[in-house]
């Protein structure tokens, strides 16, 4: 198999190793790193039906990062796919009616964030050795609630290592909030945004591109990466848990070698249902990717329409993870279907910041069939938790049921009947006052942390832990800012 190397979506680099791209998290020309080739795989699910989590994903991880051994890689995933998961399946797959339900919240943040950012940390560290890095990397990061969270759980007290998150601070649930706010480590810093998450993400990359700043930090032996899905590093893993759960169907003898299936994906900045793109490219038996929104549907309109428009009122939603107007991963997939043409990227992306809107080509619009898109209103995606506990006592958590209500709406458009996956996102445990009063309404009077209690009557089980204790946890981070004062907060930070 040919060695994998990477290059901007932009054009301004080329024929990378995996490592320097996970180190730099984003190119120096702003564009984001892709493989120069998604690797086919010969998938034998004769052989590959006895494999673990981990042993999938050194079957996945290692067609994608060339430049790790045998050895490192799996050290990676050793360290990553440990006892701080509350399954040792890692990502449960469970039949709920006609569905099937990938449960990827069972990590110590309770969101599919942590599947990834349990290993990034591992993989950076590992990269810095292969490039001979002599400096403090700097993690920094943009959240719309869960990644925040998941990276400072994967960063904490990492050597050689700083990690600053910035979330907005009105738009993520209360448990999300206290989670970020209440963390733990000399290494870490948590900053509230007088925005939403668009502008603490802008913001982010603006700083990316800030060359003086960039030469500022150098000399001070600093360098920055990411810990969002723009960083390579944070995708692959990603890719492993689709194998992961087609593998586990074939096992439960729920579809048949080669039997297709659809993934519906709740979907904000796109980075889990491109994974789930790339593993259809591999060679994974997927039929159609269906793009689950909210009422920021900015992606669905996208996807039937060929145009793009942030310009746009932002929705504040009970599905807060998914209330992003600017989709960063999408620039992989227009890079992509727009054979790979980096001047066509930076023509769509230089709209995008100067006019807040863009149109892709028919051709490029012909490219997008393997996608389907809709959405799903708050209304929808309260009735949808309701029914499904009522009628199976299974509880989605607000976004979850966004991608149930969507997977429903593509069933009755296509009368497709292919066997749908459903991304599970997060526990219910984390948005617990939308959840609950969706159940039902004597819910209303609880507070979010209360609930906690409540969602594990209802599901017979003691809440986990890690949400029990967050009630009382004592507040660390109170730094808040404006997008226009994130560069001070970092500079103050450190000491620069």
């Amino acid at each position: 198999m040919e060695e994998i190397l990477y290059k901007s979506t932009r054009g301004g680099e080329n024929n990378i190793p995996a490592s320097l791209a996970i180190i730099k998290g984003i190119a120096d020309d702003g564009g984001l790193f892709v493989p120069n080739a998604i690797p086919k795989v010969n998938i034998d699910l004769d052989e590959l039906v006895n494999m673990n989590y981990k042993e999938v994903a050194y079957f996945v991880m290692s067609k994608f990062l060339c430049d790790f051994t045998e050895e490192e890689l799996k050290e990676c995933i050793e360290k990553a796919y440990d006892d701080k998961f509350d399954t040792v399946e890692i990502a449960p797959v469970k039949r709920v009616g006609d569905k099937y339900f990938l449960e990827l919240f069972h990590g110590p943040t309770l969101a599919f964030k942590d599947m990834a950012l349990s290993i990034l940390p591992y993989l950076l560290t590992i990269s810095a050795r292969k490039q001979s890095i002599d400096k403090e990397i700097i993690i920094l990061t943009a959240t719309s609630g869960d990644t925040g969270k998941a990276a400072l759980e994967g960063f904490a007290n990492v050597k050689d290592t700083k990690i600053i998150v910035f979330f907005p601070k009105e738009g993520v649930s209360p448990v999300q909030k206290k989670q970020m706010i209440t963390h733990k480590g000399d290494n870490t810093f948590v900053i509230g945004i007088k925005g939403n998450f668009d502008d603490a993400q802008s913001g982010v990359k603006e700083i990316f591109r800030d060359d003086e700043f960039m030469r500022k930090l150098d000399e001070k032996r600093y360098m920055f990466s990411s810990a969002n899905s723009i960083n390579i590093g944070r995708l692959i893993p990603q890719i492993v848990y689709y194998f992961y759960a087609y593998i586990k169907l074939y096992k439960m003898k729920e579809v048949t070698e080669e039997e297709k299936i659809n993934v519906v994906v709740p979907t904000g900045n796109f980075g889990n249902i491109l994974a789930a793109y790339y593993a259809k490219q591999m060679g994974l038996p997927i039929e159609k990717l269906i793009c689950a929104s909210n009422d920021n549907k900015v992606l669905y309109e996208f996807l039937n329409t060929g145009i793009y428009d942030k310009l746009r009122e932002f929705v504040t939603t009970i599905s807060p993870s998914m209330d992003i107007l600017i989709s960063s991963n999408l620039e992989r997939l227009l890079y992509g279907i727009g054979n790979e043409n980096p001047n066509k990227v930076r023509e769509l992306m230089n709209n995008l910041d100067i006019n807040g809107s863009y149109g892709i080509s028919e051709d490029m619009k012909k490219r997008l069939n393997d996608f389907y898109g809709n959405f799903a209103s708050e209304i929808e995606t309260k009735e949808a938790i309701k029914s499904v506990f009522n009628k199976y006592r299974y509880i989605m958590d607000t976004h979850t049921a966004v991608a149930y209500c969507v997977g429903k709406k593509y069933e009755e458009d296509t009368k497709d009947e292919n066997k749908t996956l459903i991304v599970a996102t997060a526990s219910p445990y984390k948005f617990t006052h939308s959840v609950m009063s969706s159940i039902d309404n004597k819910y209303d009077k609880f507070d979010d942390f209360s609930l906690i209690r409540e969602v594990g009557k209802l599901l017979g089980e003691n809440p986990p832990v890690s949400m029990t204790y967050l009630q009382d946890a004592d507040t660390i981070h109170t730094t808040v800012c404006r997008k226009d004062e994130m560069k001070k907060v970092i500079k103050q930070i450190l000491n620069i």
